[in-house]
This record gives structure tokens, C-alpha cells and sequence, in this order.
């Protein structure tokens, strides 16, 4: 492969553009890039950068830690490789009969805010059963862009960035901004007597066990509502495929002892500091002034804007 800033050694890159593997040799990049196409979601990558929302990156792993190099996954669209995360959560539909009929919605608002998917059983065209379920994937300090128009520079598709300041893993502000959020949904699908399941990569739930209590998180029961699965990225046949490697479970309690008692307000302001500040910066018009001059013009909403780690700088 080219000049490209390989992640494979050395810690850092892009492992996977656009779904493909960046180590490929058979890969027709100019046309990967021409139709920007997710194969996971089936049409153009919704990843789109916050100050060019028409752009999309296409993202979705990328090397992380040059002592212990990692592929780290930064797209939740990632986890939708082969279906498989909904398959792997067929057991948790526990009123359910042979003959009933398997279903999957996306973004379901539910009481205490919404969920990526839901895992629904139906039985002669009615709701009998679901599983709520979310993608986690990391959020980065920095900006990608740079290492991405880096290896593109390398194949001679675009030109070099004029720096590279590189990028990190924002591991502690996601666990904290994820289980703050499970939190108040799991309270709701507990109420109702169904399962959630939060879906995300190895690497980050092996953060979260170190920056977090979760020693109380045992192996998954089904009779806990709050079940994690934790996907490793292999590499096979020169790509990379999911595998799931862990399942442990708790209940809306075991959430907010992960949390600690006294940390949840505290962390709840962090995250909408943190919205309020991303918000602010991006955007051109935000003064009481500019208000009273009646001047605000209307600014293109990316497709991504409900699921905030589809953006980036």
C-alpha cells in the first residue's frame, strides 16, 4: 500500500475507510470515494463532518496506541456488520413463541429519551415482544480528518493536509456519557418487563471496567434487564470481522452504582455543558443580539444530527 500512515504497526491511521480495509490491494479507491458508500447501512456514509455537513467521511476504525496497537471502532454503523448484533439478542425475547416474526426499528423514542434500534417479535401483526439496543462506538479528542486526507494523499486522491495535530480516545467523557444515558432508559425498559443491550467494542468496555465500578457486573442473566455485549475486531481474510467475546448484565441499580450515587448529577452537567460548548462553537449566530436583529440564517441540519458521534470537526 502506498505512503499511508498505516494504523497496523503503528498505532495510528485508518484501518477501515468507507467499509473497506485501507491494507487492501484490490481496492478501487477512486470509486470508494466517488460514491461514499456505507455498506452496513446500505447507502451514502451518514458520518459527516460538523463544519461541511454535505461531506461525508467514512470512518469507521481507525489505529489507536503505537506501544499496544489497537483498531479502535468510531462509528456505531460499524457493529452492523452482518446483522449479527440483533441475532445475538434473539434470547432476550422472552414472550415469544416458535412461528412469531422477527423485526428491526431504528430510532424509537421512549420515555427518558430514544434508542438506536429495537429487536421486535410480532405475532399475526402485533407487538408481542422487543429488546432495546444501542451502538456505542468511541468518541476522539482532535480530528481524524487530517489522517484520512492523509492516506488519500497517498493513493493521489487529494491533496496532503497542511498539518496533522492527530487524535485520541475520548475513553472516560463516553463511559460517562453512555452510562448516565443507559441509566434513565434502562429505568424504563425495567418498568415494562424488557431487556436493553448496549453493544460496543472490547477496548472500550475494558475502559469502562477500569474507569468505572463494575465489580458488581457479573456474567449475563437473563433475568437482568441491563445486558452489555462486547465485540472484538478481528482480522480475517485480509479484513476485519466482529466477533462477540463478552456478555455480562446487571439492572438499572447496577447502572447508577456504576455511576456512583453522588457522581451522576455532576456527570449529567459535564454532558450538557459539553452540547452547549460543541454548539456554541459551531455555530455562526448564538447571541442575544443577533437574535434581536433578526438576521439568523437557516443552516442545513446534517442527516446524522441525532446520533452526535456520527460528526466530526
Amino acid at each position: 500500500m502506498s505512503a499511508n500512515v498505516s494504523a497496523k504497526g503503528s498505532g495510528r491511521g485508518i484501518t477501515e475507510l468507507y467499509t473497506h480495509p485501507t491494507s487492501r490491494q484490490d481496492v478501487d479507491w477512486t470509486e470508494v470515494i466517488r460514491e461514499q458508500h456505507c455498506r452496513y447501512i446500505g447507502k451514502r456514509c451518514a458520518k459527516r463532518r460538523k463544519t461541511e455537513p454535505d461531506v461525508s467521511i467514512g470512518t469507521c476504525t481507525v489505529g489507536y496506541n503505537a506501544k499496544n496497537p489497537k483498531n479502535i471502532i468510531i462509528c456505531p454503523f460499524r457493529f452492523l456488520e452482518r446483522r449479527q448484533v440483533f441475532t445475538h439478542c434473539l434470547h432476550l425475547l422472552t414472550h415469544t413463541e416458535p412461528g412469531d416474526e422477527h423485526h428491526v426499528v431504528s430510532e424509537v423514542t421512549i420515555p427518558g429519551g430514544s434508542v438506536d434500534f429495537c429487536l421486535v417479535a410480532t405475532r399475526k401483526g402485533r407487538v408481542v415482544d422487543f429488546v432495546g439496543i444501542e451502538l456505542q462506538a468511541v468518541d476522539t479528542t482532535g480530528t481524524v480528518w487530517p489522517t484520512r486526507q492523509q492516506f488519500l494523499s497517498s493513493l493521489g486522491l487529494a491533496e496532503a493536509p497542511p498539518e496533522d495535530r492527530g487524535y485520541g480516545m475520548n475513553w472516560k467523557m463516553s463511559g460517562k456519557t453512555i452510562l448516565v444515558q443507559l441509566h434513565h432508559k434502562v429505568e424504563t425498559f425495567e418498568h415494562v418487563g424488557r431487556h436493553f443491550v448496549l453493544v460496543l467494542q472490547d477496548h472500550f468496555m475494558a475502559e469502562m471496567v477500569k474507569s468505572f465500578s463494575f465489580s458488581h457486573i457479573g456474567p449475563a442473566k437473563i433475568g437482568d434487564t441491563m445486558h452489555f455485549h462486547s465485540y472484538s475486531l478481528t482480522e480475517r481474510n485480509a479484513g476485519y470481522k466482529l466477533e462477540l467475546t463478552q456478555r455480562i448484565s446487571t439492572d438499572s441499580a447496577g447502572v447508577q452504582t456504576s455511576l456512583g450515587n453522588a457522581a451522576e448529577a455532576k456527570v449529567e452537567l459535564q454532558v450538557i455543558l459539553s452540547t452547549l460548548q460543541e454548539k456554541i462553537e459551531k455555530a455562526l449566530y448564538t447571541t442575544l443580539l443577533s437574535v434581536a436583529d433578526n438576521t439568523i440564517p437557516t443552516v442545513p441540519t446534517p442527516t446524522a444530527a441525532t446520533k452526535p458521534d456520527l460528526l466530526e470537526e
